[in-house]
């Protein structure tokens, strides 16, 4: 029998497809892209913002479409939300809650005793939550990355003005640091170089007296070579304490940070817990501890009553850190959010110029940024073979997160999750290299 899987959003939501498809896998299944014909399509859905939620739309209706005999399984934050809307996609929808998303790694074995999606013991194997227990998902082999995921929070209990997650995946929760670091020396001897620790609001990771700094030196001492690479961090949450632990080299000098404002006003408005004093002093923190690394942030334009003054601090915040990356994100209304129903709503054709002057700043901080790099000596993660016409050529992942074309890779050390010294000759998209050594 065969499977297709599609994700949308988050590393987190990529980490659980991943768990599903590998279940799927060991239990006989041939996995196959969603474009091609299979017996059970399943889509894990992200409520981010409505442009999310209208590709998974446009995709599951294709799919029912396409495929009327087949299972397909609508899953994740939307599906968490708007299951009525989903369902009414297609005959063939079966929704399944973002609670209960973890009973899925029980289809497979229904399938081999010949049941339905109908008799699957949702809410199985419970957490205290009462429903599905969330850290349940286990990878052996990564179907769609070149690199391992580990999820280790999920959840938030924050109430961002402007964020529908918390509405689906609930208040924080986190995996107990014993199994964390029994499960990153699983993958660690299961030759992936590289772990991204992945979590809805990593920062809030807790468990007892152990919070994100602890975790990460349990981590650290519970391995050996393999690097780990951080998701998102709260800017109020980057402290003496987490930088210290961040100092050892075999944490990725690559960070992101949604400081999505540079104005007090706004983040007030927005219900953030920092402000932008508090986002300059993390970024010192973390080059204090790193050298040059990429710091990504995200920005939303167009909130609710942000003025053009307003939006001249997100920039000159942006300039001034000499960020290497930018995701811009136009606002708009999230159903269930404090900003649902904005008095003072920004007009489209001004948000979106001011997304457009942001987009146009990020490319140019990019290029700057790699142009530093070239000539210098990178941590490659090989990902995928560069082209058939070009051998020995690889791309990959640096740690400091440049997307690398390597040249004059020996055919041995040429292999997806290889990690290998190159030296930057060029900046680009992606940058080329050259390939030095095996690490």
């Amino acid at each position: 029998m065969r499977a297709a899987f599609h994700t949308f959003g988050c590393k987190l939501n990529q980490y659980e497809t991943e768990a599903l498809a590998s279940e799927f896998r060991n239990r006989g299944f041939s996995l196959v892209p969603t474009d091609q014909s299979a017996e059970v399509y399943i889509v894990n859905t992200c409520t981010v913002t409505s442009r999310s939620e209208q590709k998974a739309r446009r995709l599951i209706r294709k799919i029912s479409r396409e495929h009327p005999e087949a299972l397909l399984v609508v899953t994740g934050c939307y599906a968490q939300l708007n299951p009525a809307e989903i369902a009414s996609l297609g005959e063939n929808v079966h929704v399944v809650s973002q609670e209960d998303k973890a009973s899925l790694l029980d289809l497979p074995a229904v399938f081999e005793a010949g049941g339905k999606i109908e008799t699957v013991p949702v809410g199985a194997s419970k957490a205290p939550s009462g429903h599905a227990d969330p850290f349940r998902y286990r990878v052996d082999r990564f179907s769609y990355h070149s690199r391992a995921f580990l999820k280790v929070q999920d959840g938030c209990d924050y109430r961002c003005a402007y964020c529908r997650v918390p509405l689906a995946r609930g208040r924080s929760l986190s995996l107990d640091p014993d199994l964390a670091v029994q499960r990153a020396g699983e993958i660690e001897r299961g030759g992936y170089r590289e772990i991204v620790l992945t979590g809805v609001n990593l920062t809030a990771y807790r468990w007892g007296e152990i919070g994100l700094p602890a975790l990460l030196s349990k981590m650290l001492a519970g391995t050996r070579v393999i690097r780990l690479r951080l998701s998102s961090l709260e800017p109020e949450m980057i402290k003496a304490d987490l930088a210290d632990a961040m100092r050892d080299p075999r944490v990725c000098p690559h960070f992101h940070l949604p400081i999505q404002s540079g104005s007090d006003a706004v983040l007030l408005r927005m219900r953030r817990r920092y402000r932008s004093d508090r986002v300059r002093r993390a970024v010192e923190l973390l080059r204090e501890v790193k050298e040059d690394p990429f710091l990504a942030a995200d920005v939303i334009v167009g909130f609710p009553g942000e003025t053009e003054e307003d939006f001249q601090a997100s920039r000159r915040l942006v300039e001034s850190l000499g960020l290497s990356k930018l995701h811009v994100f136009p606002f708009s209304p999230r159903p269930g959010t404090a900003a649902e129903h904005p008095k003072d709503p920004v007009p489209e054709r001004i948000r979106d110029r001011r997304a457009g002057e942001l987009l146009r700043l990020s490319d140019t901080l990019h290029e700057r940024y790699k142009e530093r790099w070239v000539g210098r000596k990178l941590e490659v993660v090989l990902e995928r073979e560069g082209s058939s016409s070009e051998p020995g050529v690889w791309r990959g992942l640096s740690q400091n997160y440049l997307r690398v074309l390597v040249e004059g890779i020996p055919g041995q050390a040429g292999r997806m999750g290889a990690l290998v010294q190159t030296v930057i000759d060029r900046a680009g998209d992606p940058c080329r290299g050259r390939f030095v050594g095996v690490l």
